[in-house]
């Protein structure tokens, strides 16, 4: 499996978890992710934990294997820098994932008059845009209420970002799917994924809606 997507290039521009590890995962399989970042660098460069030389562990662990390239986004040849690397042409490229608003000169219309079938697969908080992370969504949903010791009335936060992971997996397949859709038809796609609807959609396979 390490090679299985070689030749594959994959654009991406992401912070916390879901989309970076969506990156991390497609990067373990062959293909090349190359990251951008604003020129200060990435949201989560400092976050913990940090190795004895202080370094962030966590951006180390999101980001292996990747490339990365640090552009001023502000400057007209920093955006085309990263329009040219979105929308290259060639079968294997014109992939883009993302979490962080795109607007403008980097949402779907506008990249798409620039190369017809490209792939953007964007995680959003909610359908709504609103924006949402694992510690909200698991709140929302009433987890804390059914994890913790037996007795107690407290509610509990789960330590892993266990709705983040699955939404960074349901990146990497909802791509690859738009992929082999592209290769078949010659059809790009804007593909938006919600993590609040990631989640409730796994406790209710879990039958935990619907029992409750």
């Amino acid at each position: 499996m390490n090679n299985i997507l070689s030749g594959l290039r994959v654009i991406e521009s992401s912070a916390f978890v879901a989309v970076p590890m969506a990156g991390m995962t497609l990067s373990q399989m062959g293909a090349e992710v190359i990251r951008f970042d604003r020129l200060e660098g990435g949201l989560d460069a400092r976050r913990m934990p940090y190795s004895p030389s202080g370094s962030s562990l966590f951006w180390s662990g999101m980001n292996k294997g990747k490339k990365s390239i640090a552009v001023d986004m502000k400057n007209p040849e920093g955006k085309d820098l990263i329009t040219n690397l979105i929308t290259a042409p060639g079968k294997d490229a014109g992939l883009f994932l993302t979490n962080l608003k795109v607007k403008g000169w980097l949402d779907y219309e506008t990249l798409s008059e620039l190369r017809s079938d490209i792939i953007i697969v964007t995680l959003k908080g909610d359908r709504q845009g609103r924006p949402q992370v694992d510690y909200t969504v698991n709140p929302a949903l009433g987890i804390p209420e059914i994890t913790g010791h037996e007795g107690s009335t407290e509610p509990v936060a789960n330590a892993i970002p266990a709705w983040d992971m699955i939404a960074g997996n349901m990146c990497v397949s909802s791509l690859l799917a738009a992929e082999r859709y592209r290769l078949r038809h010659g059809v790009g796609q804007d593909v938006e994924i919600a993590l609040k609807d990631v989640a409730a959609a796994a406790i209710g396979h879990l039958g935990m809606i619907a029992d409750s």
